[in-house]
Protein backbone atom coordinates (compact mmCIF):
# COMPACT_ATOMS: atom_id res chain seq x y z
CA UNK A 1 0.00 0.00 0.00
CA UNK A 2 2.65 2.22 0.96
CA UNK A 3 4.52 1.45 -2.23
CA UNK A 4 1.30 2.30 -4.17
CA UNK A 5 0.80 5.75 -2.24
CA UNK A 6 4.21 6.44 -3.10
CA UNK A 7 3.92 6.10 -6.98
CA UNK A 8 0.22 7.84 -6.88
CA UNK A 9 2.30 10.77 -5.20
CA UNK A 10 4.83 10.81 -7.51
CA UNK A 11 2.59 10.86 -10.73
CA UNK A 12 1.11 13.37 -9.15
CA UNK A 13 4.01 15.47 -9.22
CA UNK A 14 5.48 14.38 -12.12
CA UNK A 15 1.71 15.59 -13.76
CA UNK A 16 2.09 18.67 -12.10
CA UNK A 17 5.28 19.05 -12.99
CA UNK A 18 3.96 19.40 -16.70
CA UNK A 19 1.29 21.29 -15.86
CA UNK A 20 3.42 23.80 -14.62
CA UNK A 21 5.74 23.57 -17.81
CA UNK A 22 3.24 23.40 -20.62
CA UNK A 23 1.28 26.54 -19.18
CA UNK A 24 3.99 28.39 -18.40
CA UNK A 25 5.04 27.67 -22.44
CA UNK A 26 1.09 28.25 -23.43
CA UNK A 27 0.73 31.93 -21.42
CA UNK A 28 3.88 32.60 -23.10
CA UNK A 29 2.78 32.31 -26.34
CA UNK A 30 -0.97 33.37 -25.86
CA UNK A 31 -1.52 34.95 -22.41
CA UNK A 32 -4.96 34.75 -22.20
CA UNK A 33 -4.69 31.02 -22.51
CA UNK A 34 -7.76 28.97 -20.65
CA UNK A 35 -7.13 26.37 -18.42
CA UNK A 36 -9.10 24.11 -21.28
CA UNK A 37 -6.31 24.88 -23.16
CA UNK A 38 -3.40 24.37 -20.64
CA UNK A 39 -5.44 21.19 -20.27
CA UNK A 40 -5.21 19.88 -23.80
CA UNK A 41 -1.83 21.13 -24.31
CA UNK A 42 -0.33 19.11 -21.72
CA UNK A 43 -2.40 16.32 -22.51
CA UNK A 44 -4.57 15.71 -19.57
CA UNK A 45 -8.25 16.28 -18.84
CA UNK A 46 -9.53 19.75 -17.43
CA UNK A 47 -10.61 18.17 -14.20
CA UNK A 48 -6.61 17.15 -13.63
CA UNK A 49 -5.25 20.94 -13.78
CA UNK A 50 -8.22 22.11 -11.27
CA UNK A 51 -7.44 18.81 -9.38
CA UNK A 52 -3.24 20.93 -9.02
CA UNK A 53 -4.60 24.46 -9.44
CA UNK A 54 -8.43 25.57 -8.18
CA UNK A 55 -8.06 28.60 -10.17
CA UNK A 56 -6.16 29.85 -13.24
CA UNK A 57 -5.41 32.68 -10.63
CA UNK A 58 -3.79 30.42 -8.70
CA UNK A 59 -1.49 28.76 -11.69
CA UNK A 60 -0.56 32.21 -12.37
CA UNK A 61 0.31 32.63 -8.76
CA UNK A 62 2.81 29.82 -8.89
CA UNK A 63 4.19 29.90 -11.93
CA UNK A 64 5.37 33.54 -10.82
CA UNK A 65 6.67 31.94 -7.02
CA UNK A 66 8.78 29.38 -9.65
CA UNK A 67 9.95 32.49 -11.08
CA UNK A 68 10.53 34.60 -8.11
CA UNK A 69 12.42 31.76 -6.52
CA UNK A 70 14.59 31.92 -9.82
CA UNK A 71 15.00 35.68 -9.64
CA UNK A 72 16.40 35.24 -6.15
CA UNK A 73 18.96 32.84 -7.03
CA UNK A 74 20.08 34.60 -10.24
CA UNK A 75 20.19 37.62 -7.98
CA UNK A 76 23.07 35.93 -5.39
CA UNK A 77 24.49 33.77 -7.75
CA UNK A 78 25.45 37.10 -9.65
CA UNK A 79 26.89 39.05 -6.87
CA UNK A 80 28.19 36.07 -4.97
CA UNK A 81 31.97 36.91 -4.15
CA UNK A 82 32.12 40.84 -5.86
CA UNK A 83 33.66 42.99 -3.38
CA UNK A 84 33.08 45.76 -5.68
CA UNK A 85 30.19 47.43 -5.68
CA UNK A 86 29.53 49.09 -9.21
CA UNK A 87 30.49 44.97 -10.66
CA UNK A 88 28.34 43.41 -7.75
CA UNK A 89 25.13 45.59 -8.99
CA UNK A 90 26.21 44.77 -12.79
CA UNK A 91 26.69 41.14 -12.40
CA UNK A 92 23.84 40.59 -10.43
CA UNK A 93 21.46 42.46 -12.89
CA UNK A 94 22.57 41.02 -15.81
CA UNK A 95 21.83 37.01 -14.00
CA UNK A 96 18.25 38.76 -13.16
CA UNK A 97 17.63 39.64 -16.73
CA UNK A 98 18.27 36.74 -18.08
CA UNK A 99 15.65 35.14 -15.66
CA UNK A 100 13.01 38.25 -16.07
CA UNK A 101 13.33 38.52 -19.86
CA UNK A 102 12.23 34.39 -19.95
CA UNK A 103 9.37 35.29 -17.52
CA UNK A 104 8.53 39.31 -18.76
CA UNK A 105 4.72 38.30 -19.94
CA UNK A 106 3.99 36.25 -17.21
CA UNK A 107 4.72 38.87 -14.78
CA UNK A 108 2.49 41.15 -16.45
CA UNK A 109 -0.15 38.56 -16.21
CA UNK A 110 0.91 38.29 -12.31
CA UNK A 111 0.44 41.86 -11.91
CA UNK A 112 -3.54 41.10 -12.58
CA UNK A 113 -3.62 37.92 -10.33
CA UNK A 114 -1.11 38.29 -8.00
CA UNK A 115 -1.08 42.18 -7.67
CA UNK A 116 1.48 44.40 -7.98
CA UNK A 117 1.73 44.61 -3.88
CA UNK A 118 2.14 40.84 -3.64
CA UNK A 119 4.92 40.87 -6.18
CA UNK A 120 6.64 43.85 -4.15
CA UNK A 121 6.35 41.85 -1.14
CA UNK A 122 7.48 38.46 -2.88
CA UNK A 123 10.86 40.11 -4.62
CA UNK A 124 11.59 41.73 -0.67
CA UNK A 125 14.35 39.35 -0.17
CA UNK A 126 16.08 40.63 -3.46
CA UNK A 127 15.80 44.03 -2.66
CA UNK A 128 16.90 43.90 0.62
CA UNK A 129 20.11 42.54 -0.64
CA UNK A 130 20.22 45.16 -3.61
CA UNK A 131 19.91 48.14 -0.81
CA UNK A 132 22.89 46.11 0.73
CA UNK A 133 24.98 46.88 -2.53
CA UNK A 134 24.03 49.78 -2.77
CA UNK A 135 24.83 51.18 0.43
CA UNK A 136 28.34 50.06 0.05
CA UNK A 137 28.49 51.88 -2.77
CA UNK A 138 27.30 54.93 -1.47
CA UNK A 139 29.35 54.81 1.91
CA UNK A 140 32.49 54.40 -0.39
CA UNK A 141 31.96 56.59 -3.26
CA UNK A 142 31.47 54.45 -6.00
CA UNK A 143 27.47 55.40 -6.41
CA UNK A 144 26.30 59.08 -6.13
CA UNK A 145 22.88 59.63 -5.01
CA UNK A 146 20.04 61.98 -3.69
CA UNK A 147 18.30 59.21 -2.21
CA UNK A 148 19.20 56.78 0.71
CA UNK A 149 19.56 52.94 -0.77
CA UNK A 150 16.62 51.58 0.30
CA UNK A 151 14.83 54.31 -1.81
CA UNK A 152 17.00 53.73 -4.74
CA UNK A 153 16.61 50.12 -4.88
CA UNK A 154 13.20 50.67 -4.97
CA UNK A 155 13.73 52.88 -8.21
CA UNK A 156 15.59 50.04 -9.71
CA UNK A 157 13.35 47.43 -8.99
CA UNK A 158 10.45 49.49 -11.07
CA UNK A 159 13.08 50.29 -13.66
CA UNK A 160 13.67 47.21 -14.56
CA UNK A 161 9.58 46.28 -14.20
CA UNK A 162 9.50 48.98 -17.10
CA UNK A 163 11.99 47.90 -19.13
CA UNK A 164 10.25 44.80 -19.22
CA UNK A 165 7.11 46.37 -20.56
CA UNK A 166 9.23 48.05 -22.91
CA UNK A 167 10.24 44.83 -24.38
CA UNK A 168 6.68 43.69 -24.15
CA UNK A 169 5.41 46.21 -26.20
CA UNK A 170 8.41 46.41 -28.64
CA UNK A 171 10.22 49.54 -27.91
CA UNK A 172 13.53 48.07 -26.92
CA UNK A 173 15.16 45.11 -28.69
CA UNK A 174 15.33 41.47 -26.13
CA UNK A 175 18.88 41.45 -26.96
CA UNK A 176 19.62 44.78 -26.12
CA UNK A 177 17.81 45.01 -23.05
CA UNK A 178 19.94 42.82 -20.26
CA UNK A 179 22.91 45.67 -21.60
CA UNK A 180 20.46 48.69 -21.22
CA UNK A 181 18.97 47.39 -17.96
CA UNK A 182 22.64 47.63 -16.23
CA UNK A 183 23.45 50.84 -17.76
CA UNK A 184 20.67 52.47 -16.30
CA UNK A 185 20.83 50.92 -13.27
CA UNK A 186 24.69 52.16 -12.71
CA UNK A 187 24.10 55.45 -14.01
CA UNK A 188 20.43 56.25 -12.15
CA UNK A 189 23.31 54.91 -9.00
CA UNK A 190 24.85 58.04 -10.01
CA UNK A 191 28.39 56.19 -12.26
CA UNK A 192 29.14 58.08 -15.55
CA UNK A 193 27.69 56.82 -18.32
CA UNK A 194 31.07 55.68 -19.59
CA UNK A 195 32.54 53.73 -17.17
CA UNK A 196 29.42 52.14 -17.01
CA UNK A 197 29.29 51.22 -20.73
CA UNK A 198 33.10 50.26 -20.38
CA UNK A 199 32.04 47.84 -17.25
CA UNK A 200 29.44 46.26 -19.07
CA UNK A 201 30.95 46.00 -21.84
CA UNK A 202 33.72 43.73 -19.99
CA UNK A 203 31.06 41.68 -18.63
CA UNK A 204 29.00 40.89 -21.48
CA UNK A 205 31.75 40.46 -24.36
Amino acid sequence: MAAMTTGNASRADVNRRRILDVALAELLRDPDASMDQIARAAGVVRRTVYGHFPSREALIGTLFEGAAEAVETAHAAGREGIEDPAESLSRSTLAVWEVADRYRLLVALAQRSVTVQGIRERLTPVRESCTEVLQRGLDQGVFESPLPAPALAYVHEQMLFALMEAVNDGLLAPEEAGRSAVITMLTTAGVPASRATELVTKLTD
